[in-house]
């Protein structure tokens, strides 16, 4: 016999896994991933999209002068992205009654514009603030139109 102190039907060759490693750690799922591959690149998805990408749209006036619809917030990011900015107006708390009590939400109301004639407003309602917030900038660009100044 060997010198080892035993252990419960262990027997001499150590291979149980005890309580150990619970199938964790091997094959290819969840996990972050590699690294191979950069988060915040955009895809288009849209023909307006790739037209814009590819850059044979030159402003964002072009789009608005033939009422092609934006379906893609990153457009509008992409001709204003450094004047853009954003501001929560209003958060509000709704409540919907169910058989449990009262289930609440928050309604975000955020506008977005750049001080040079265009505007937007969002109004998304979440589970929770930040990401009732989130939702409703994505909405604010998307709702972006141009303002007619100087009456």
């Amino acid at each position: 016999m060997s010198d080892e102190r035993g252990g419960f039907g262990r027997g001499e060759r150590g291979r149980g896994r005890g309580r150990g490693d619970r199938g964790r750690g091997r094959g290819r799922g969840r996990g972050r991933g590699r690294g191979d591959r950069d988060e915040n690149v955009w895809v288009p998805v849209t023909k307006l999209g790739r037209l814009v990408k590819e850059g044979k749209i030159g402003s964002i006036e072009e789009i608005f002068l033939f009422s092609i619809p934006v379906k893609e917030a990153e457009i509008i990011d992409y001709f204003l992205k450094d004047k853009l900015q954003d501001e929560v107006m209003k958060i509000m708390p709704v409540q919907k009654q169910s058989s449990a009590g009262q289930r609440t939400r928050f309604k975000a109301f955020v506008a977005v514009g750049d001080h040079g004639g265009h505007v937007g407003l969002g109004v998304k309602c979440s589970k929770e603030v930040a990401t009732a917030i989130r939702g409703a900038i994505t909405l604010a660009k998307l709702s972006v139109i141009p303002i007619r100044r100087g009456y």
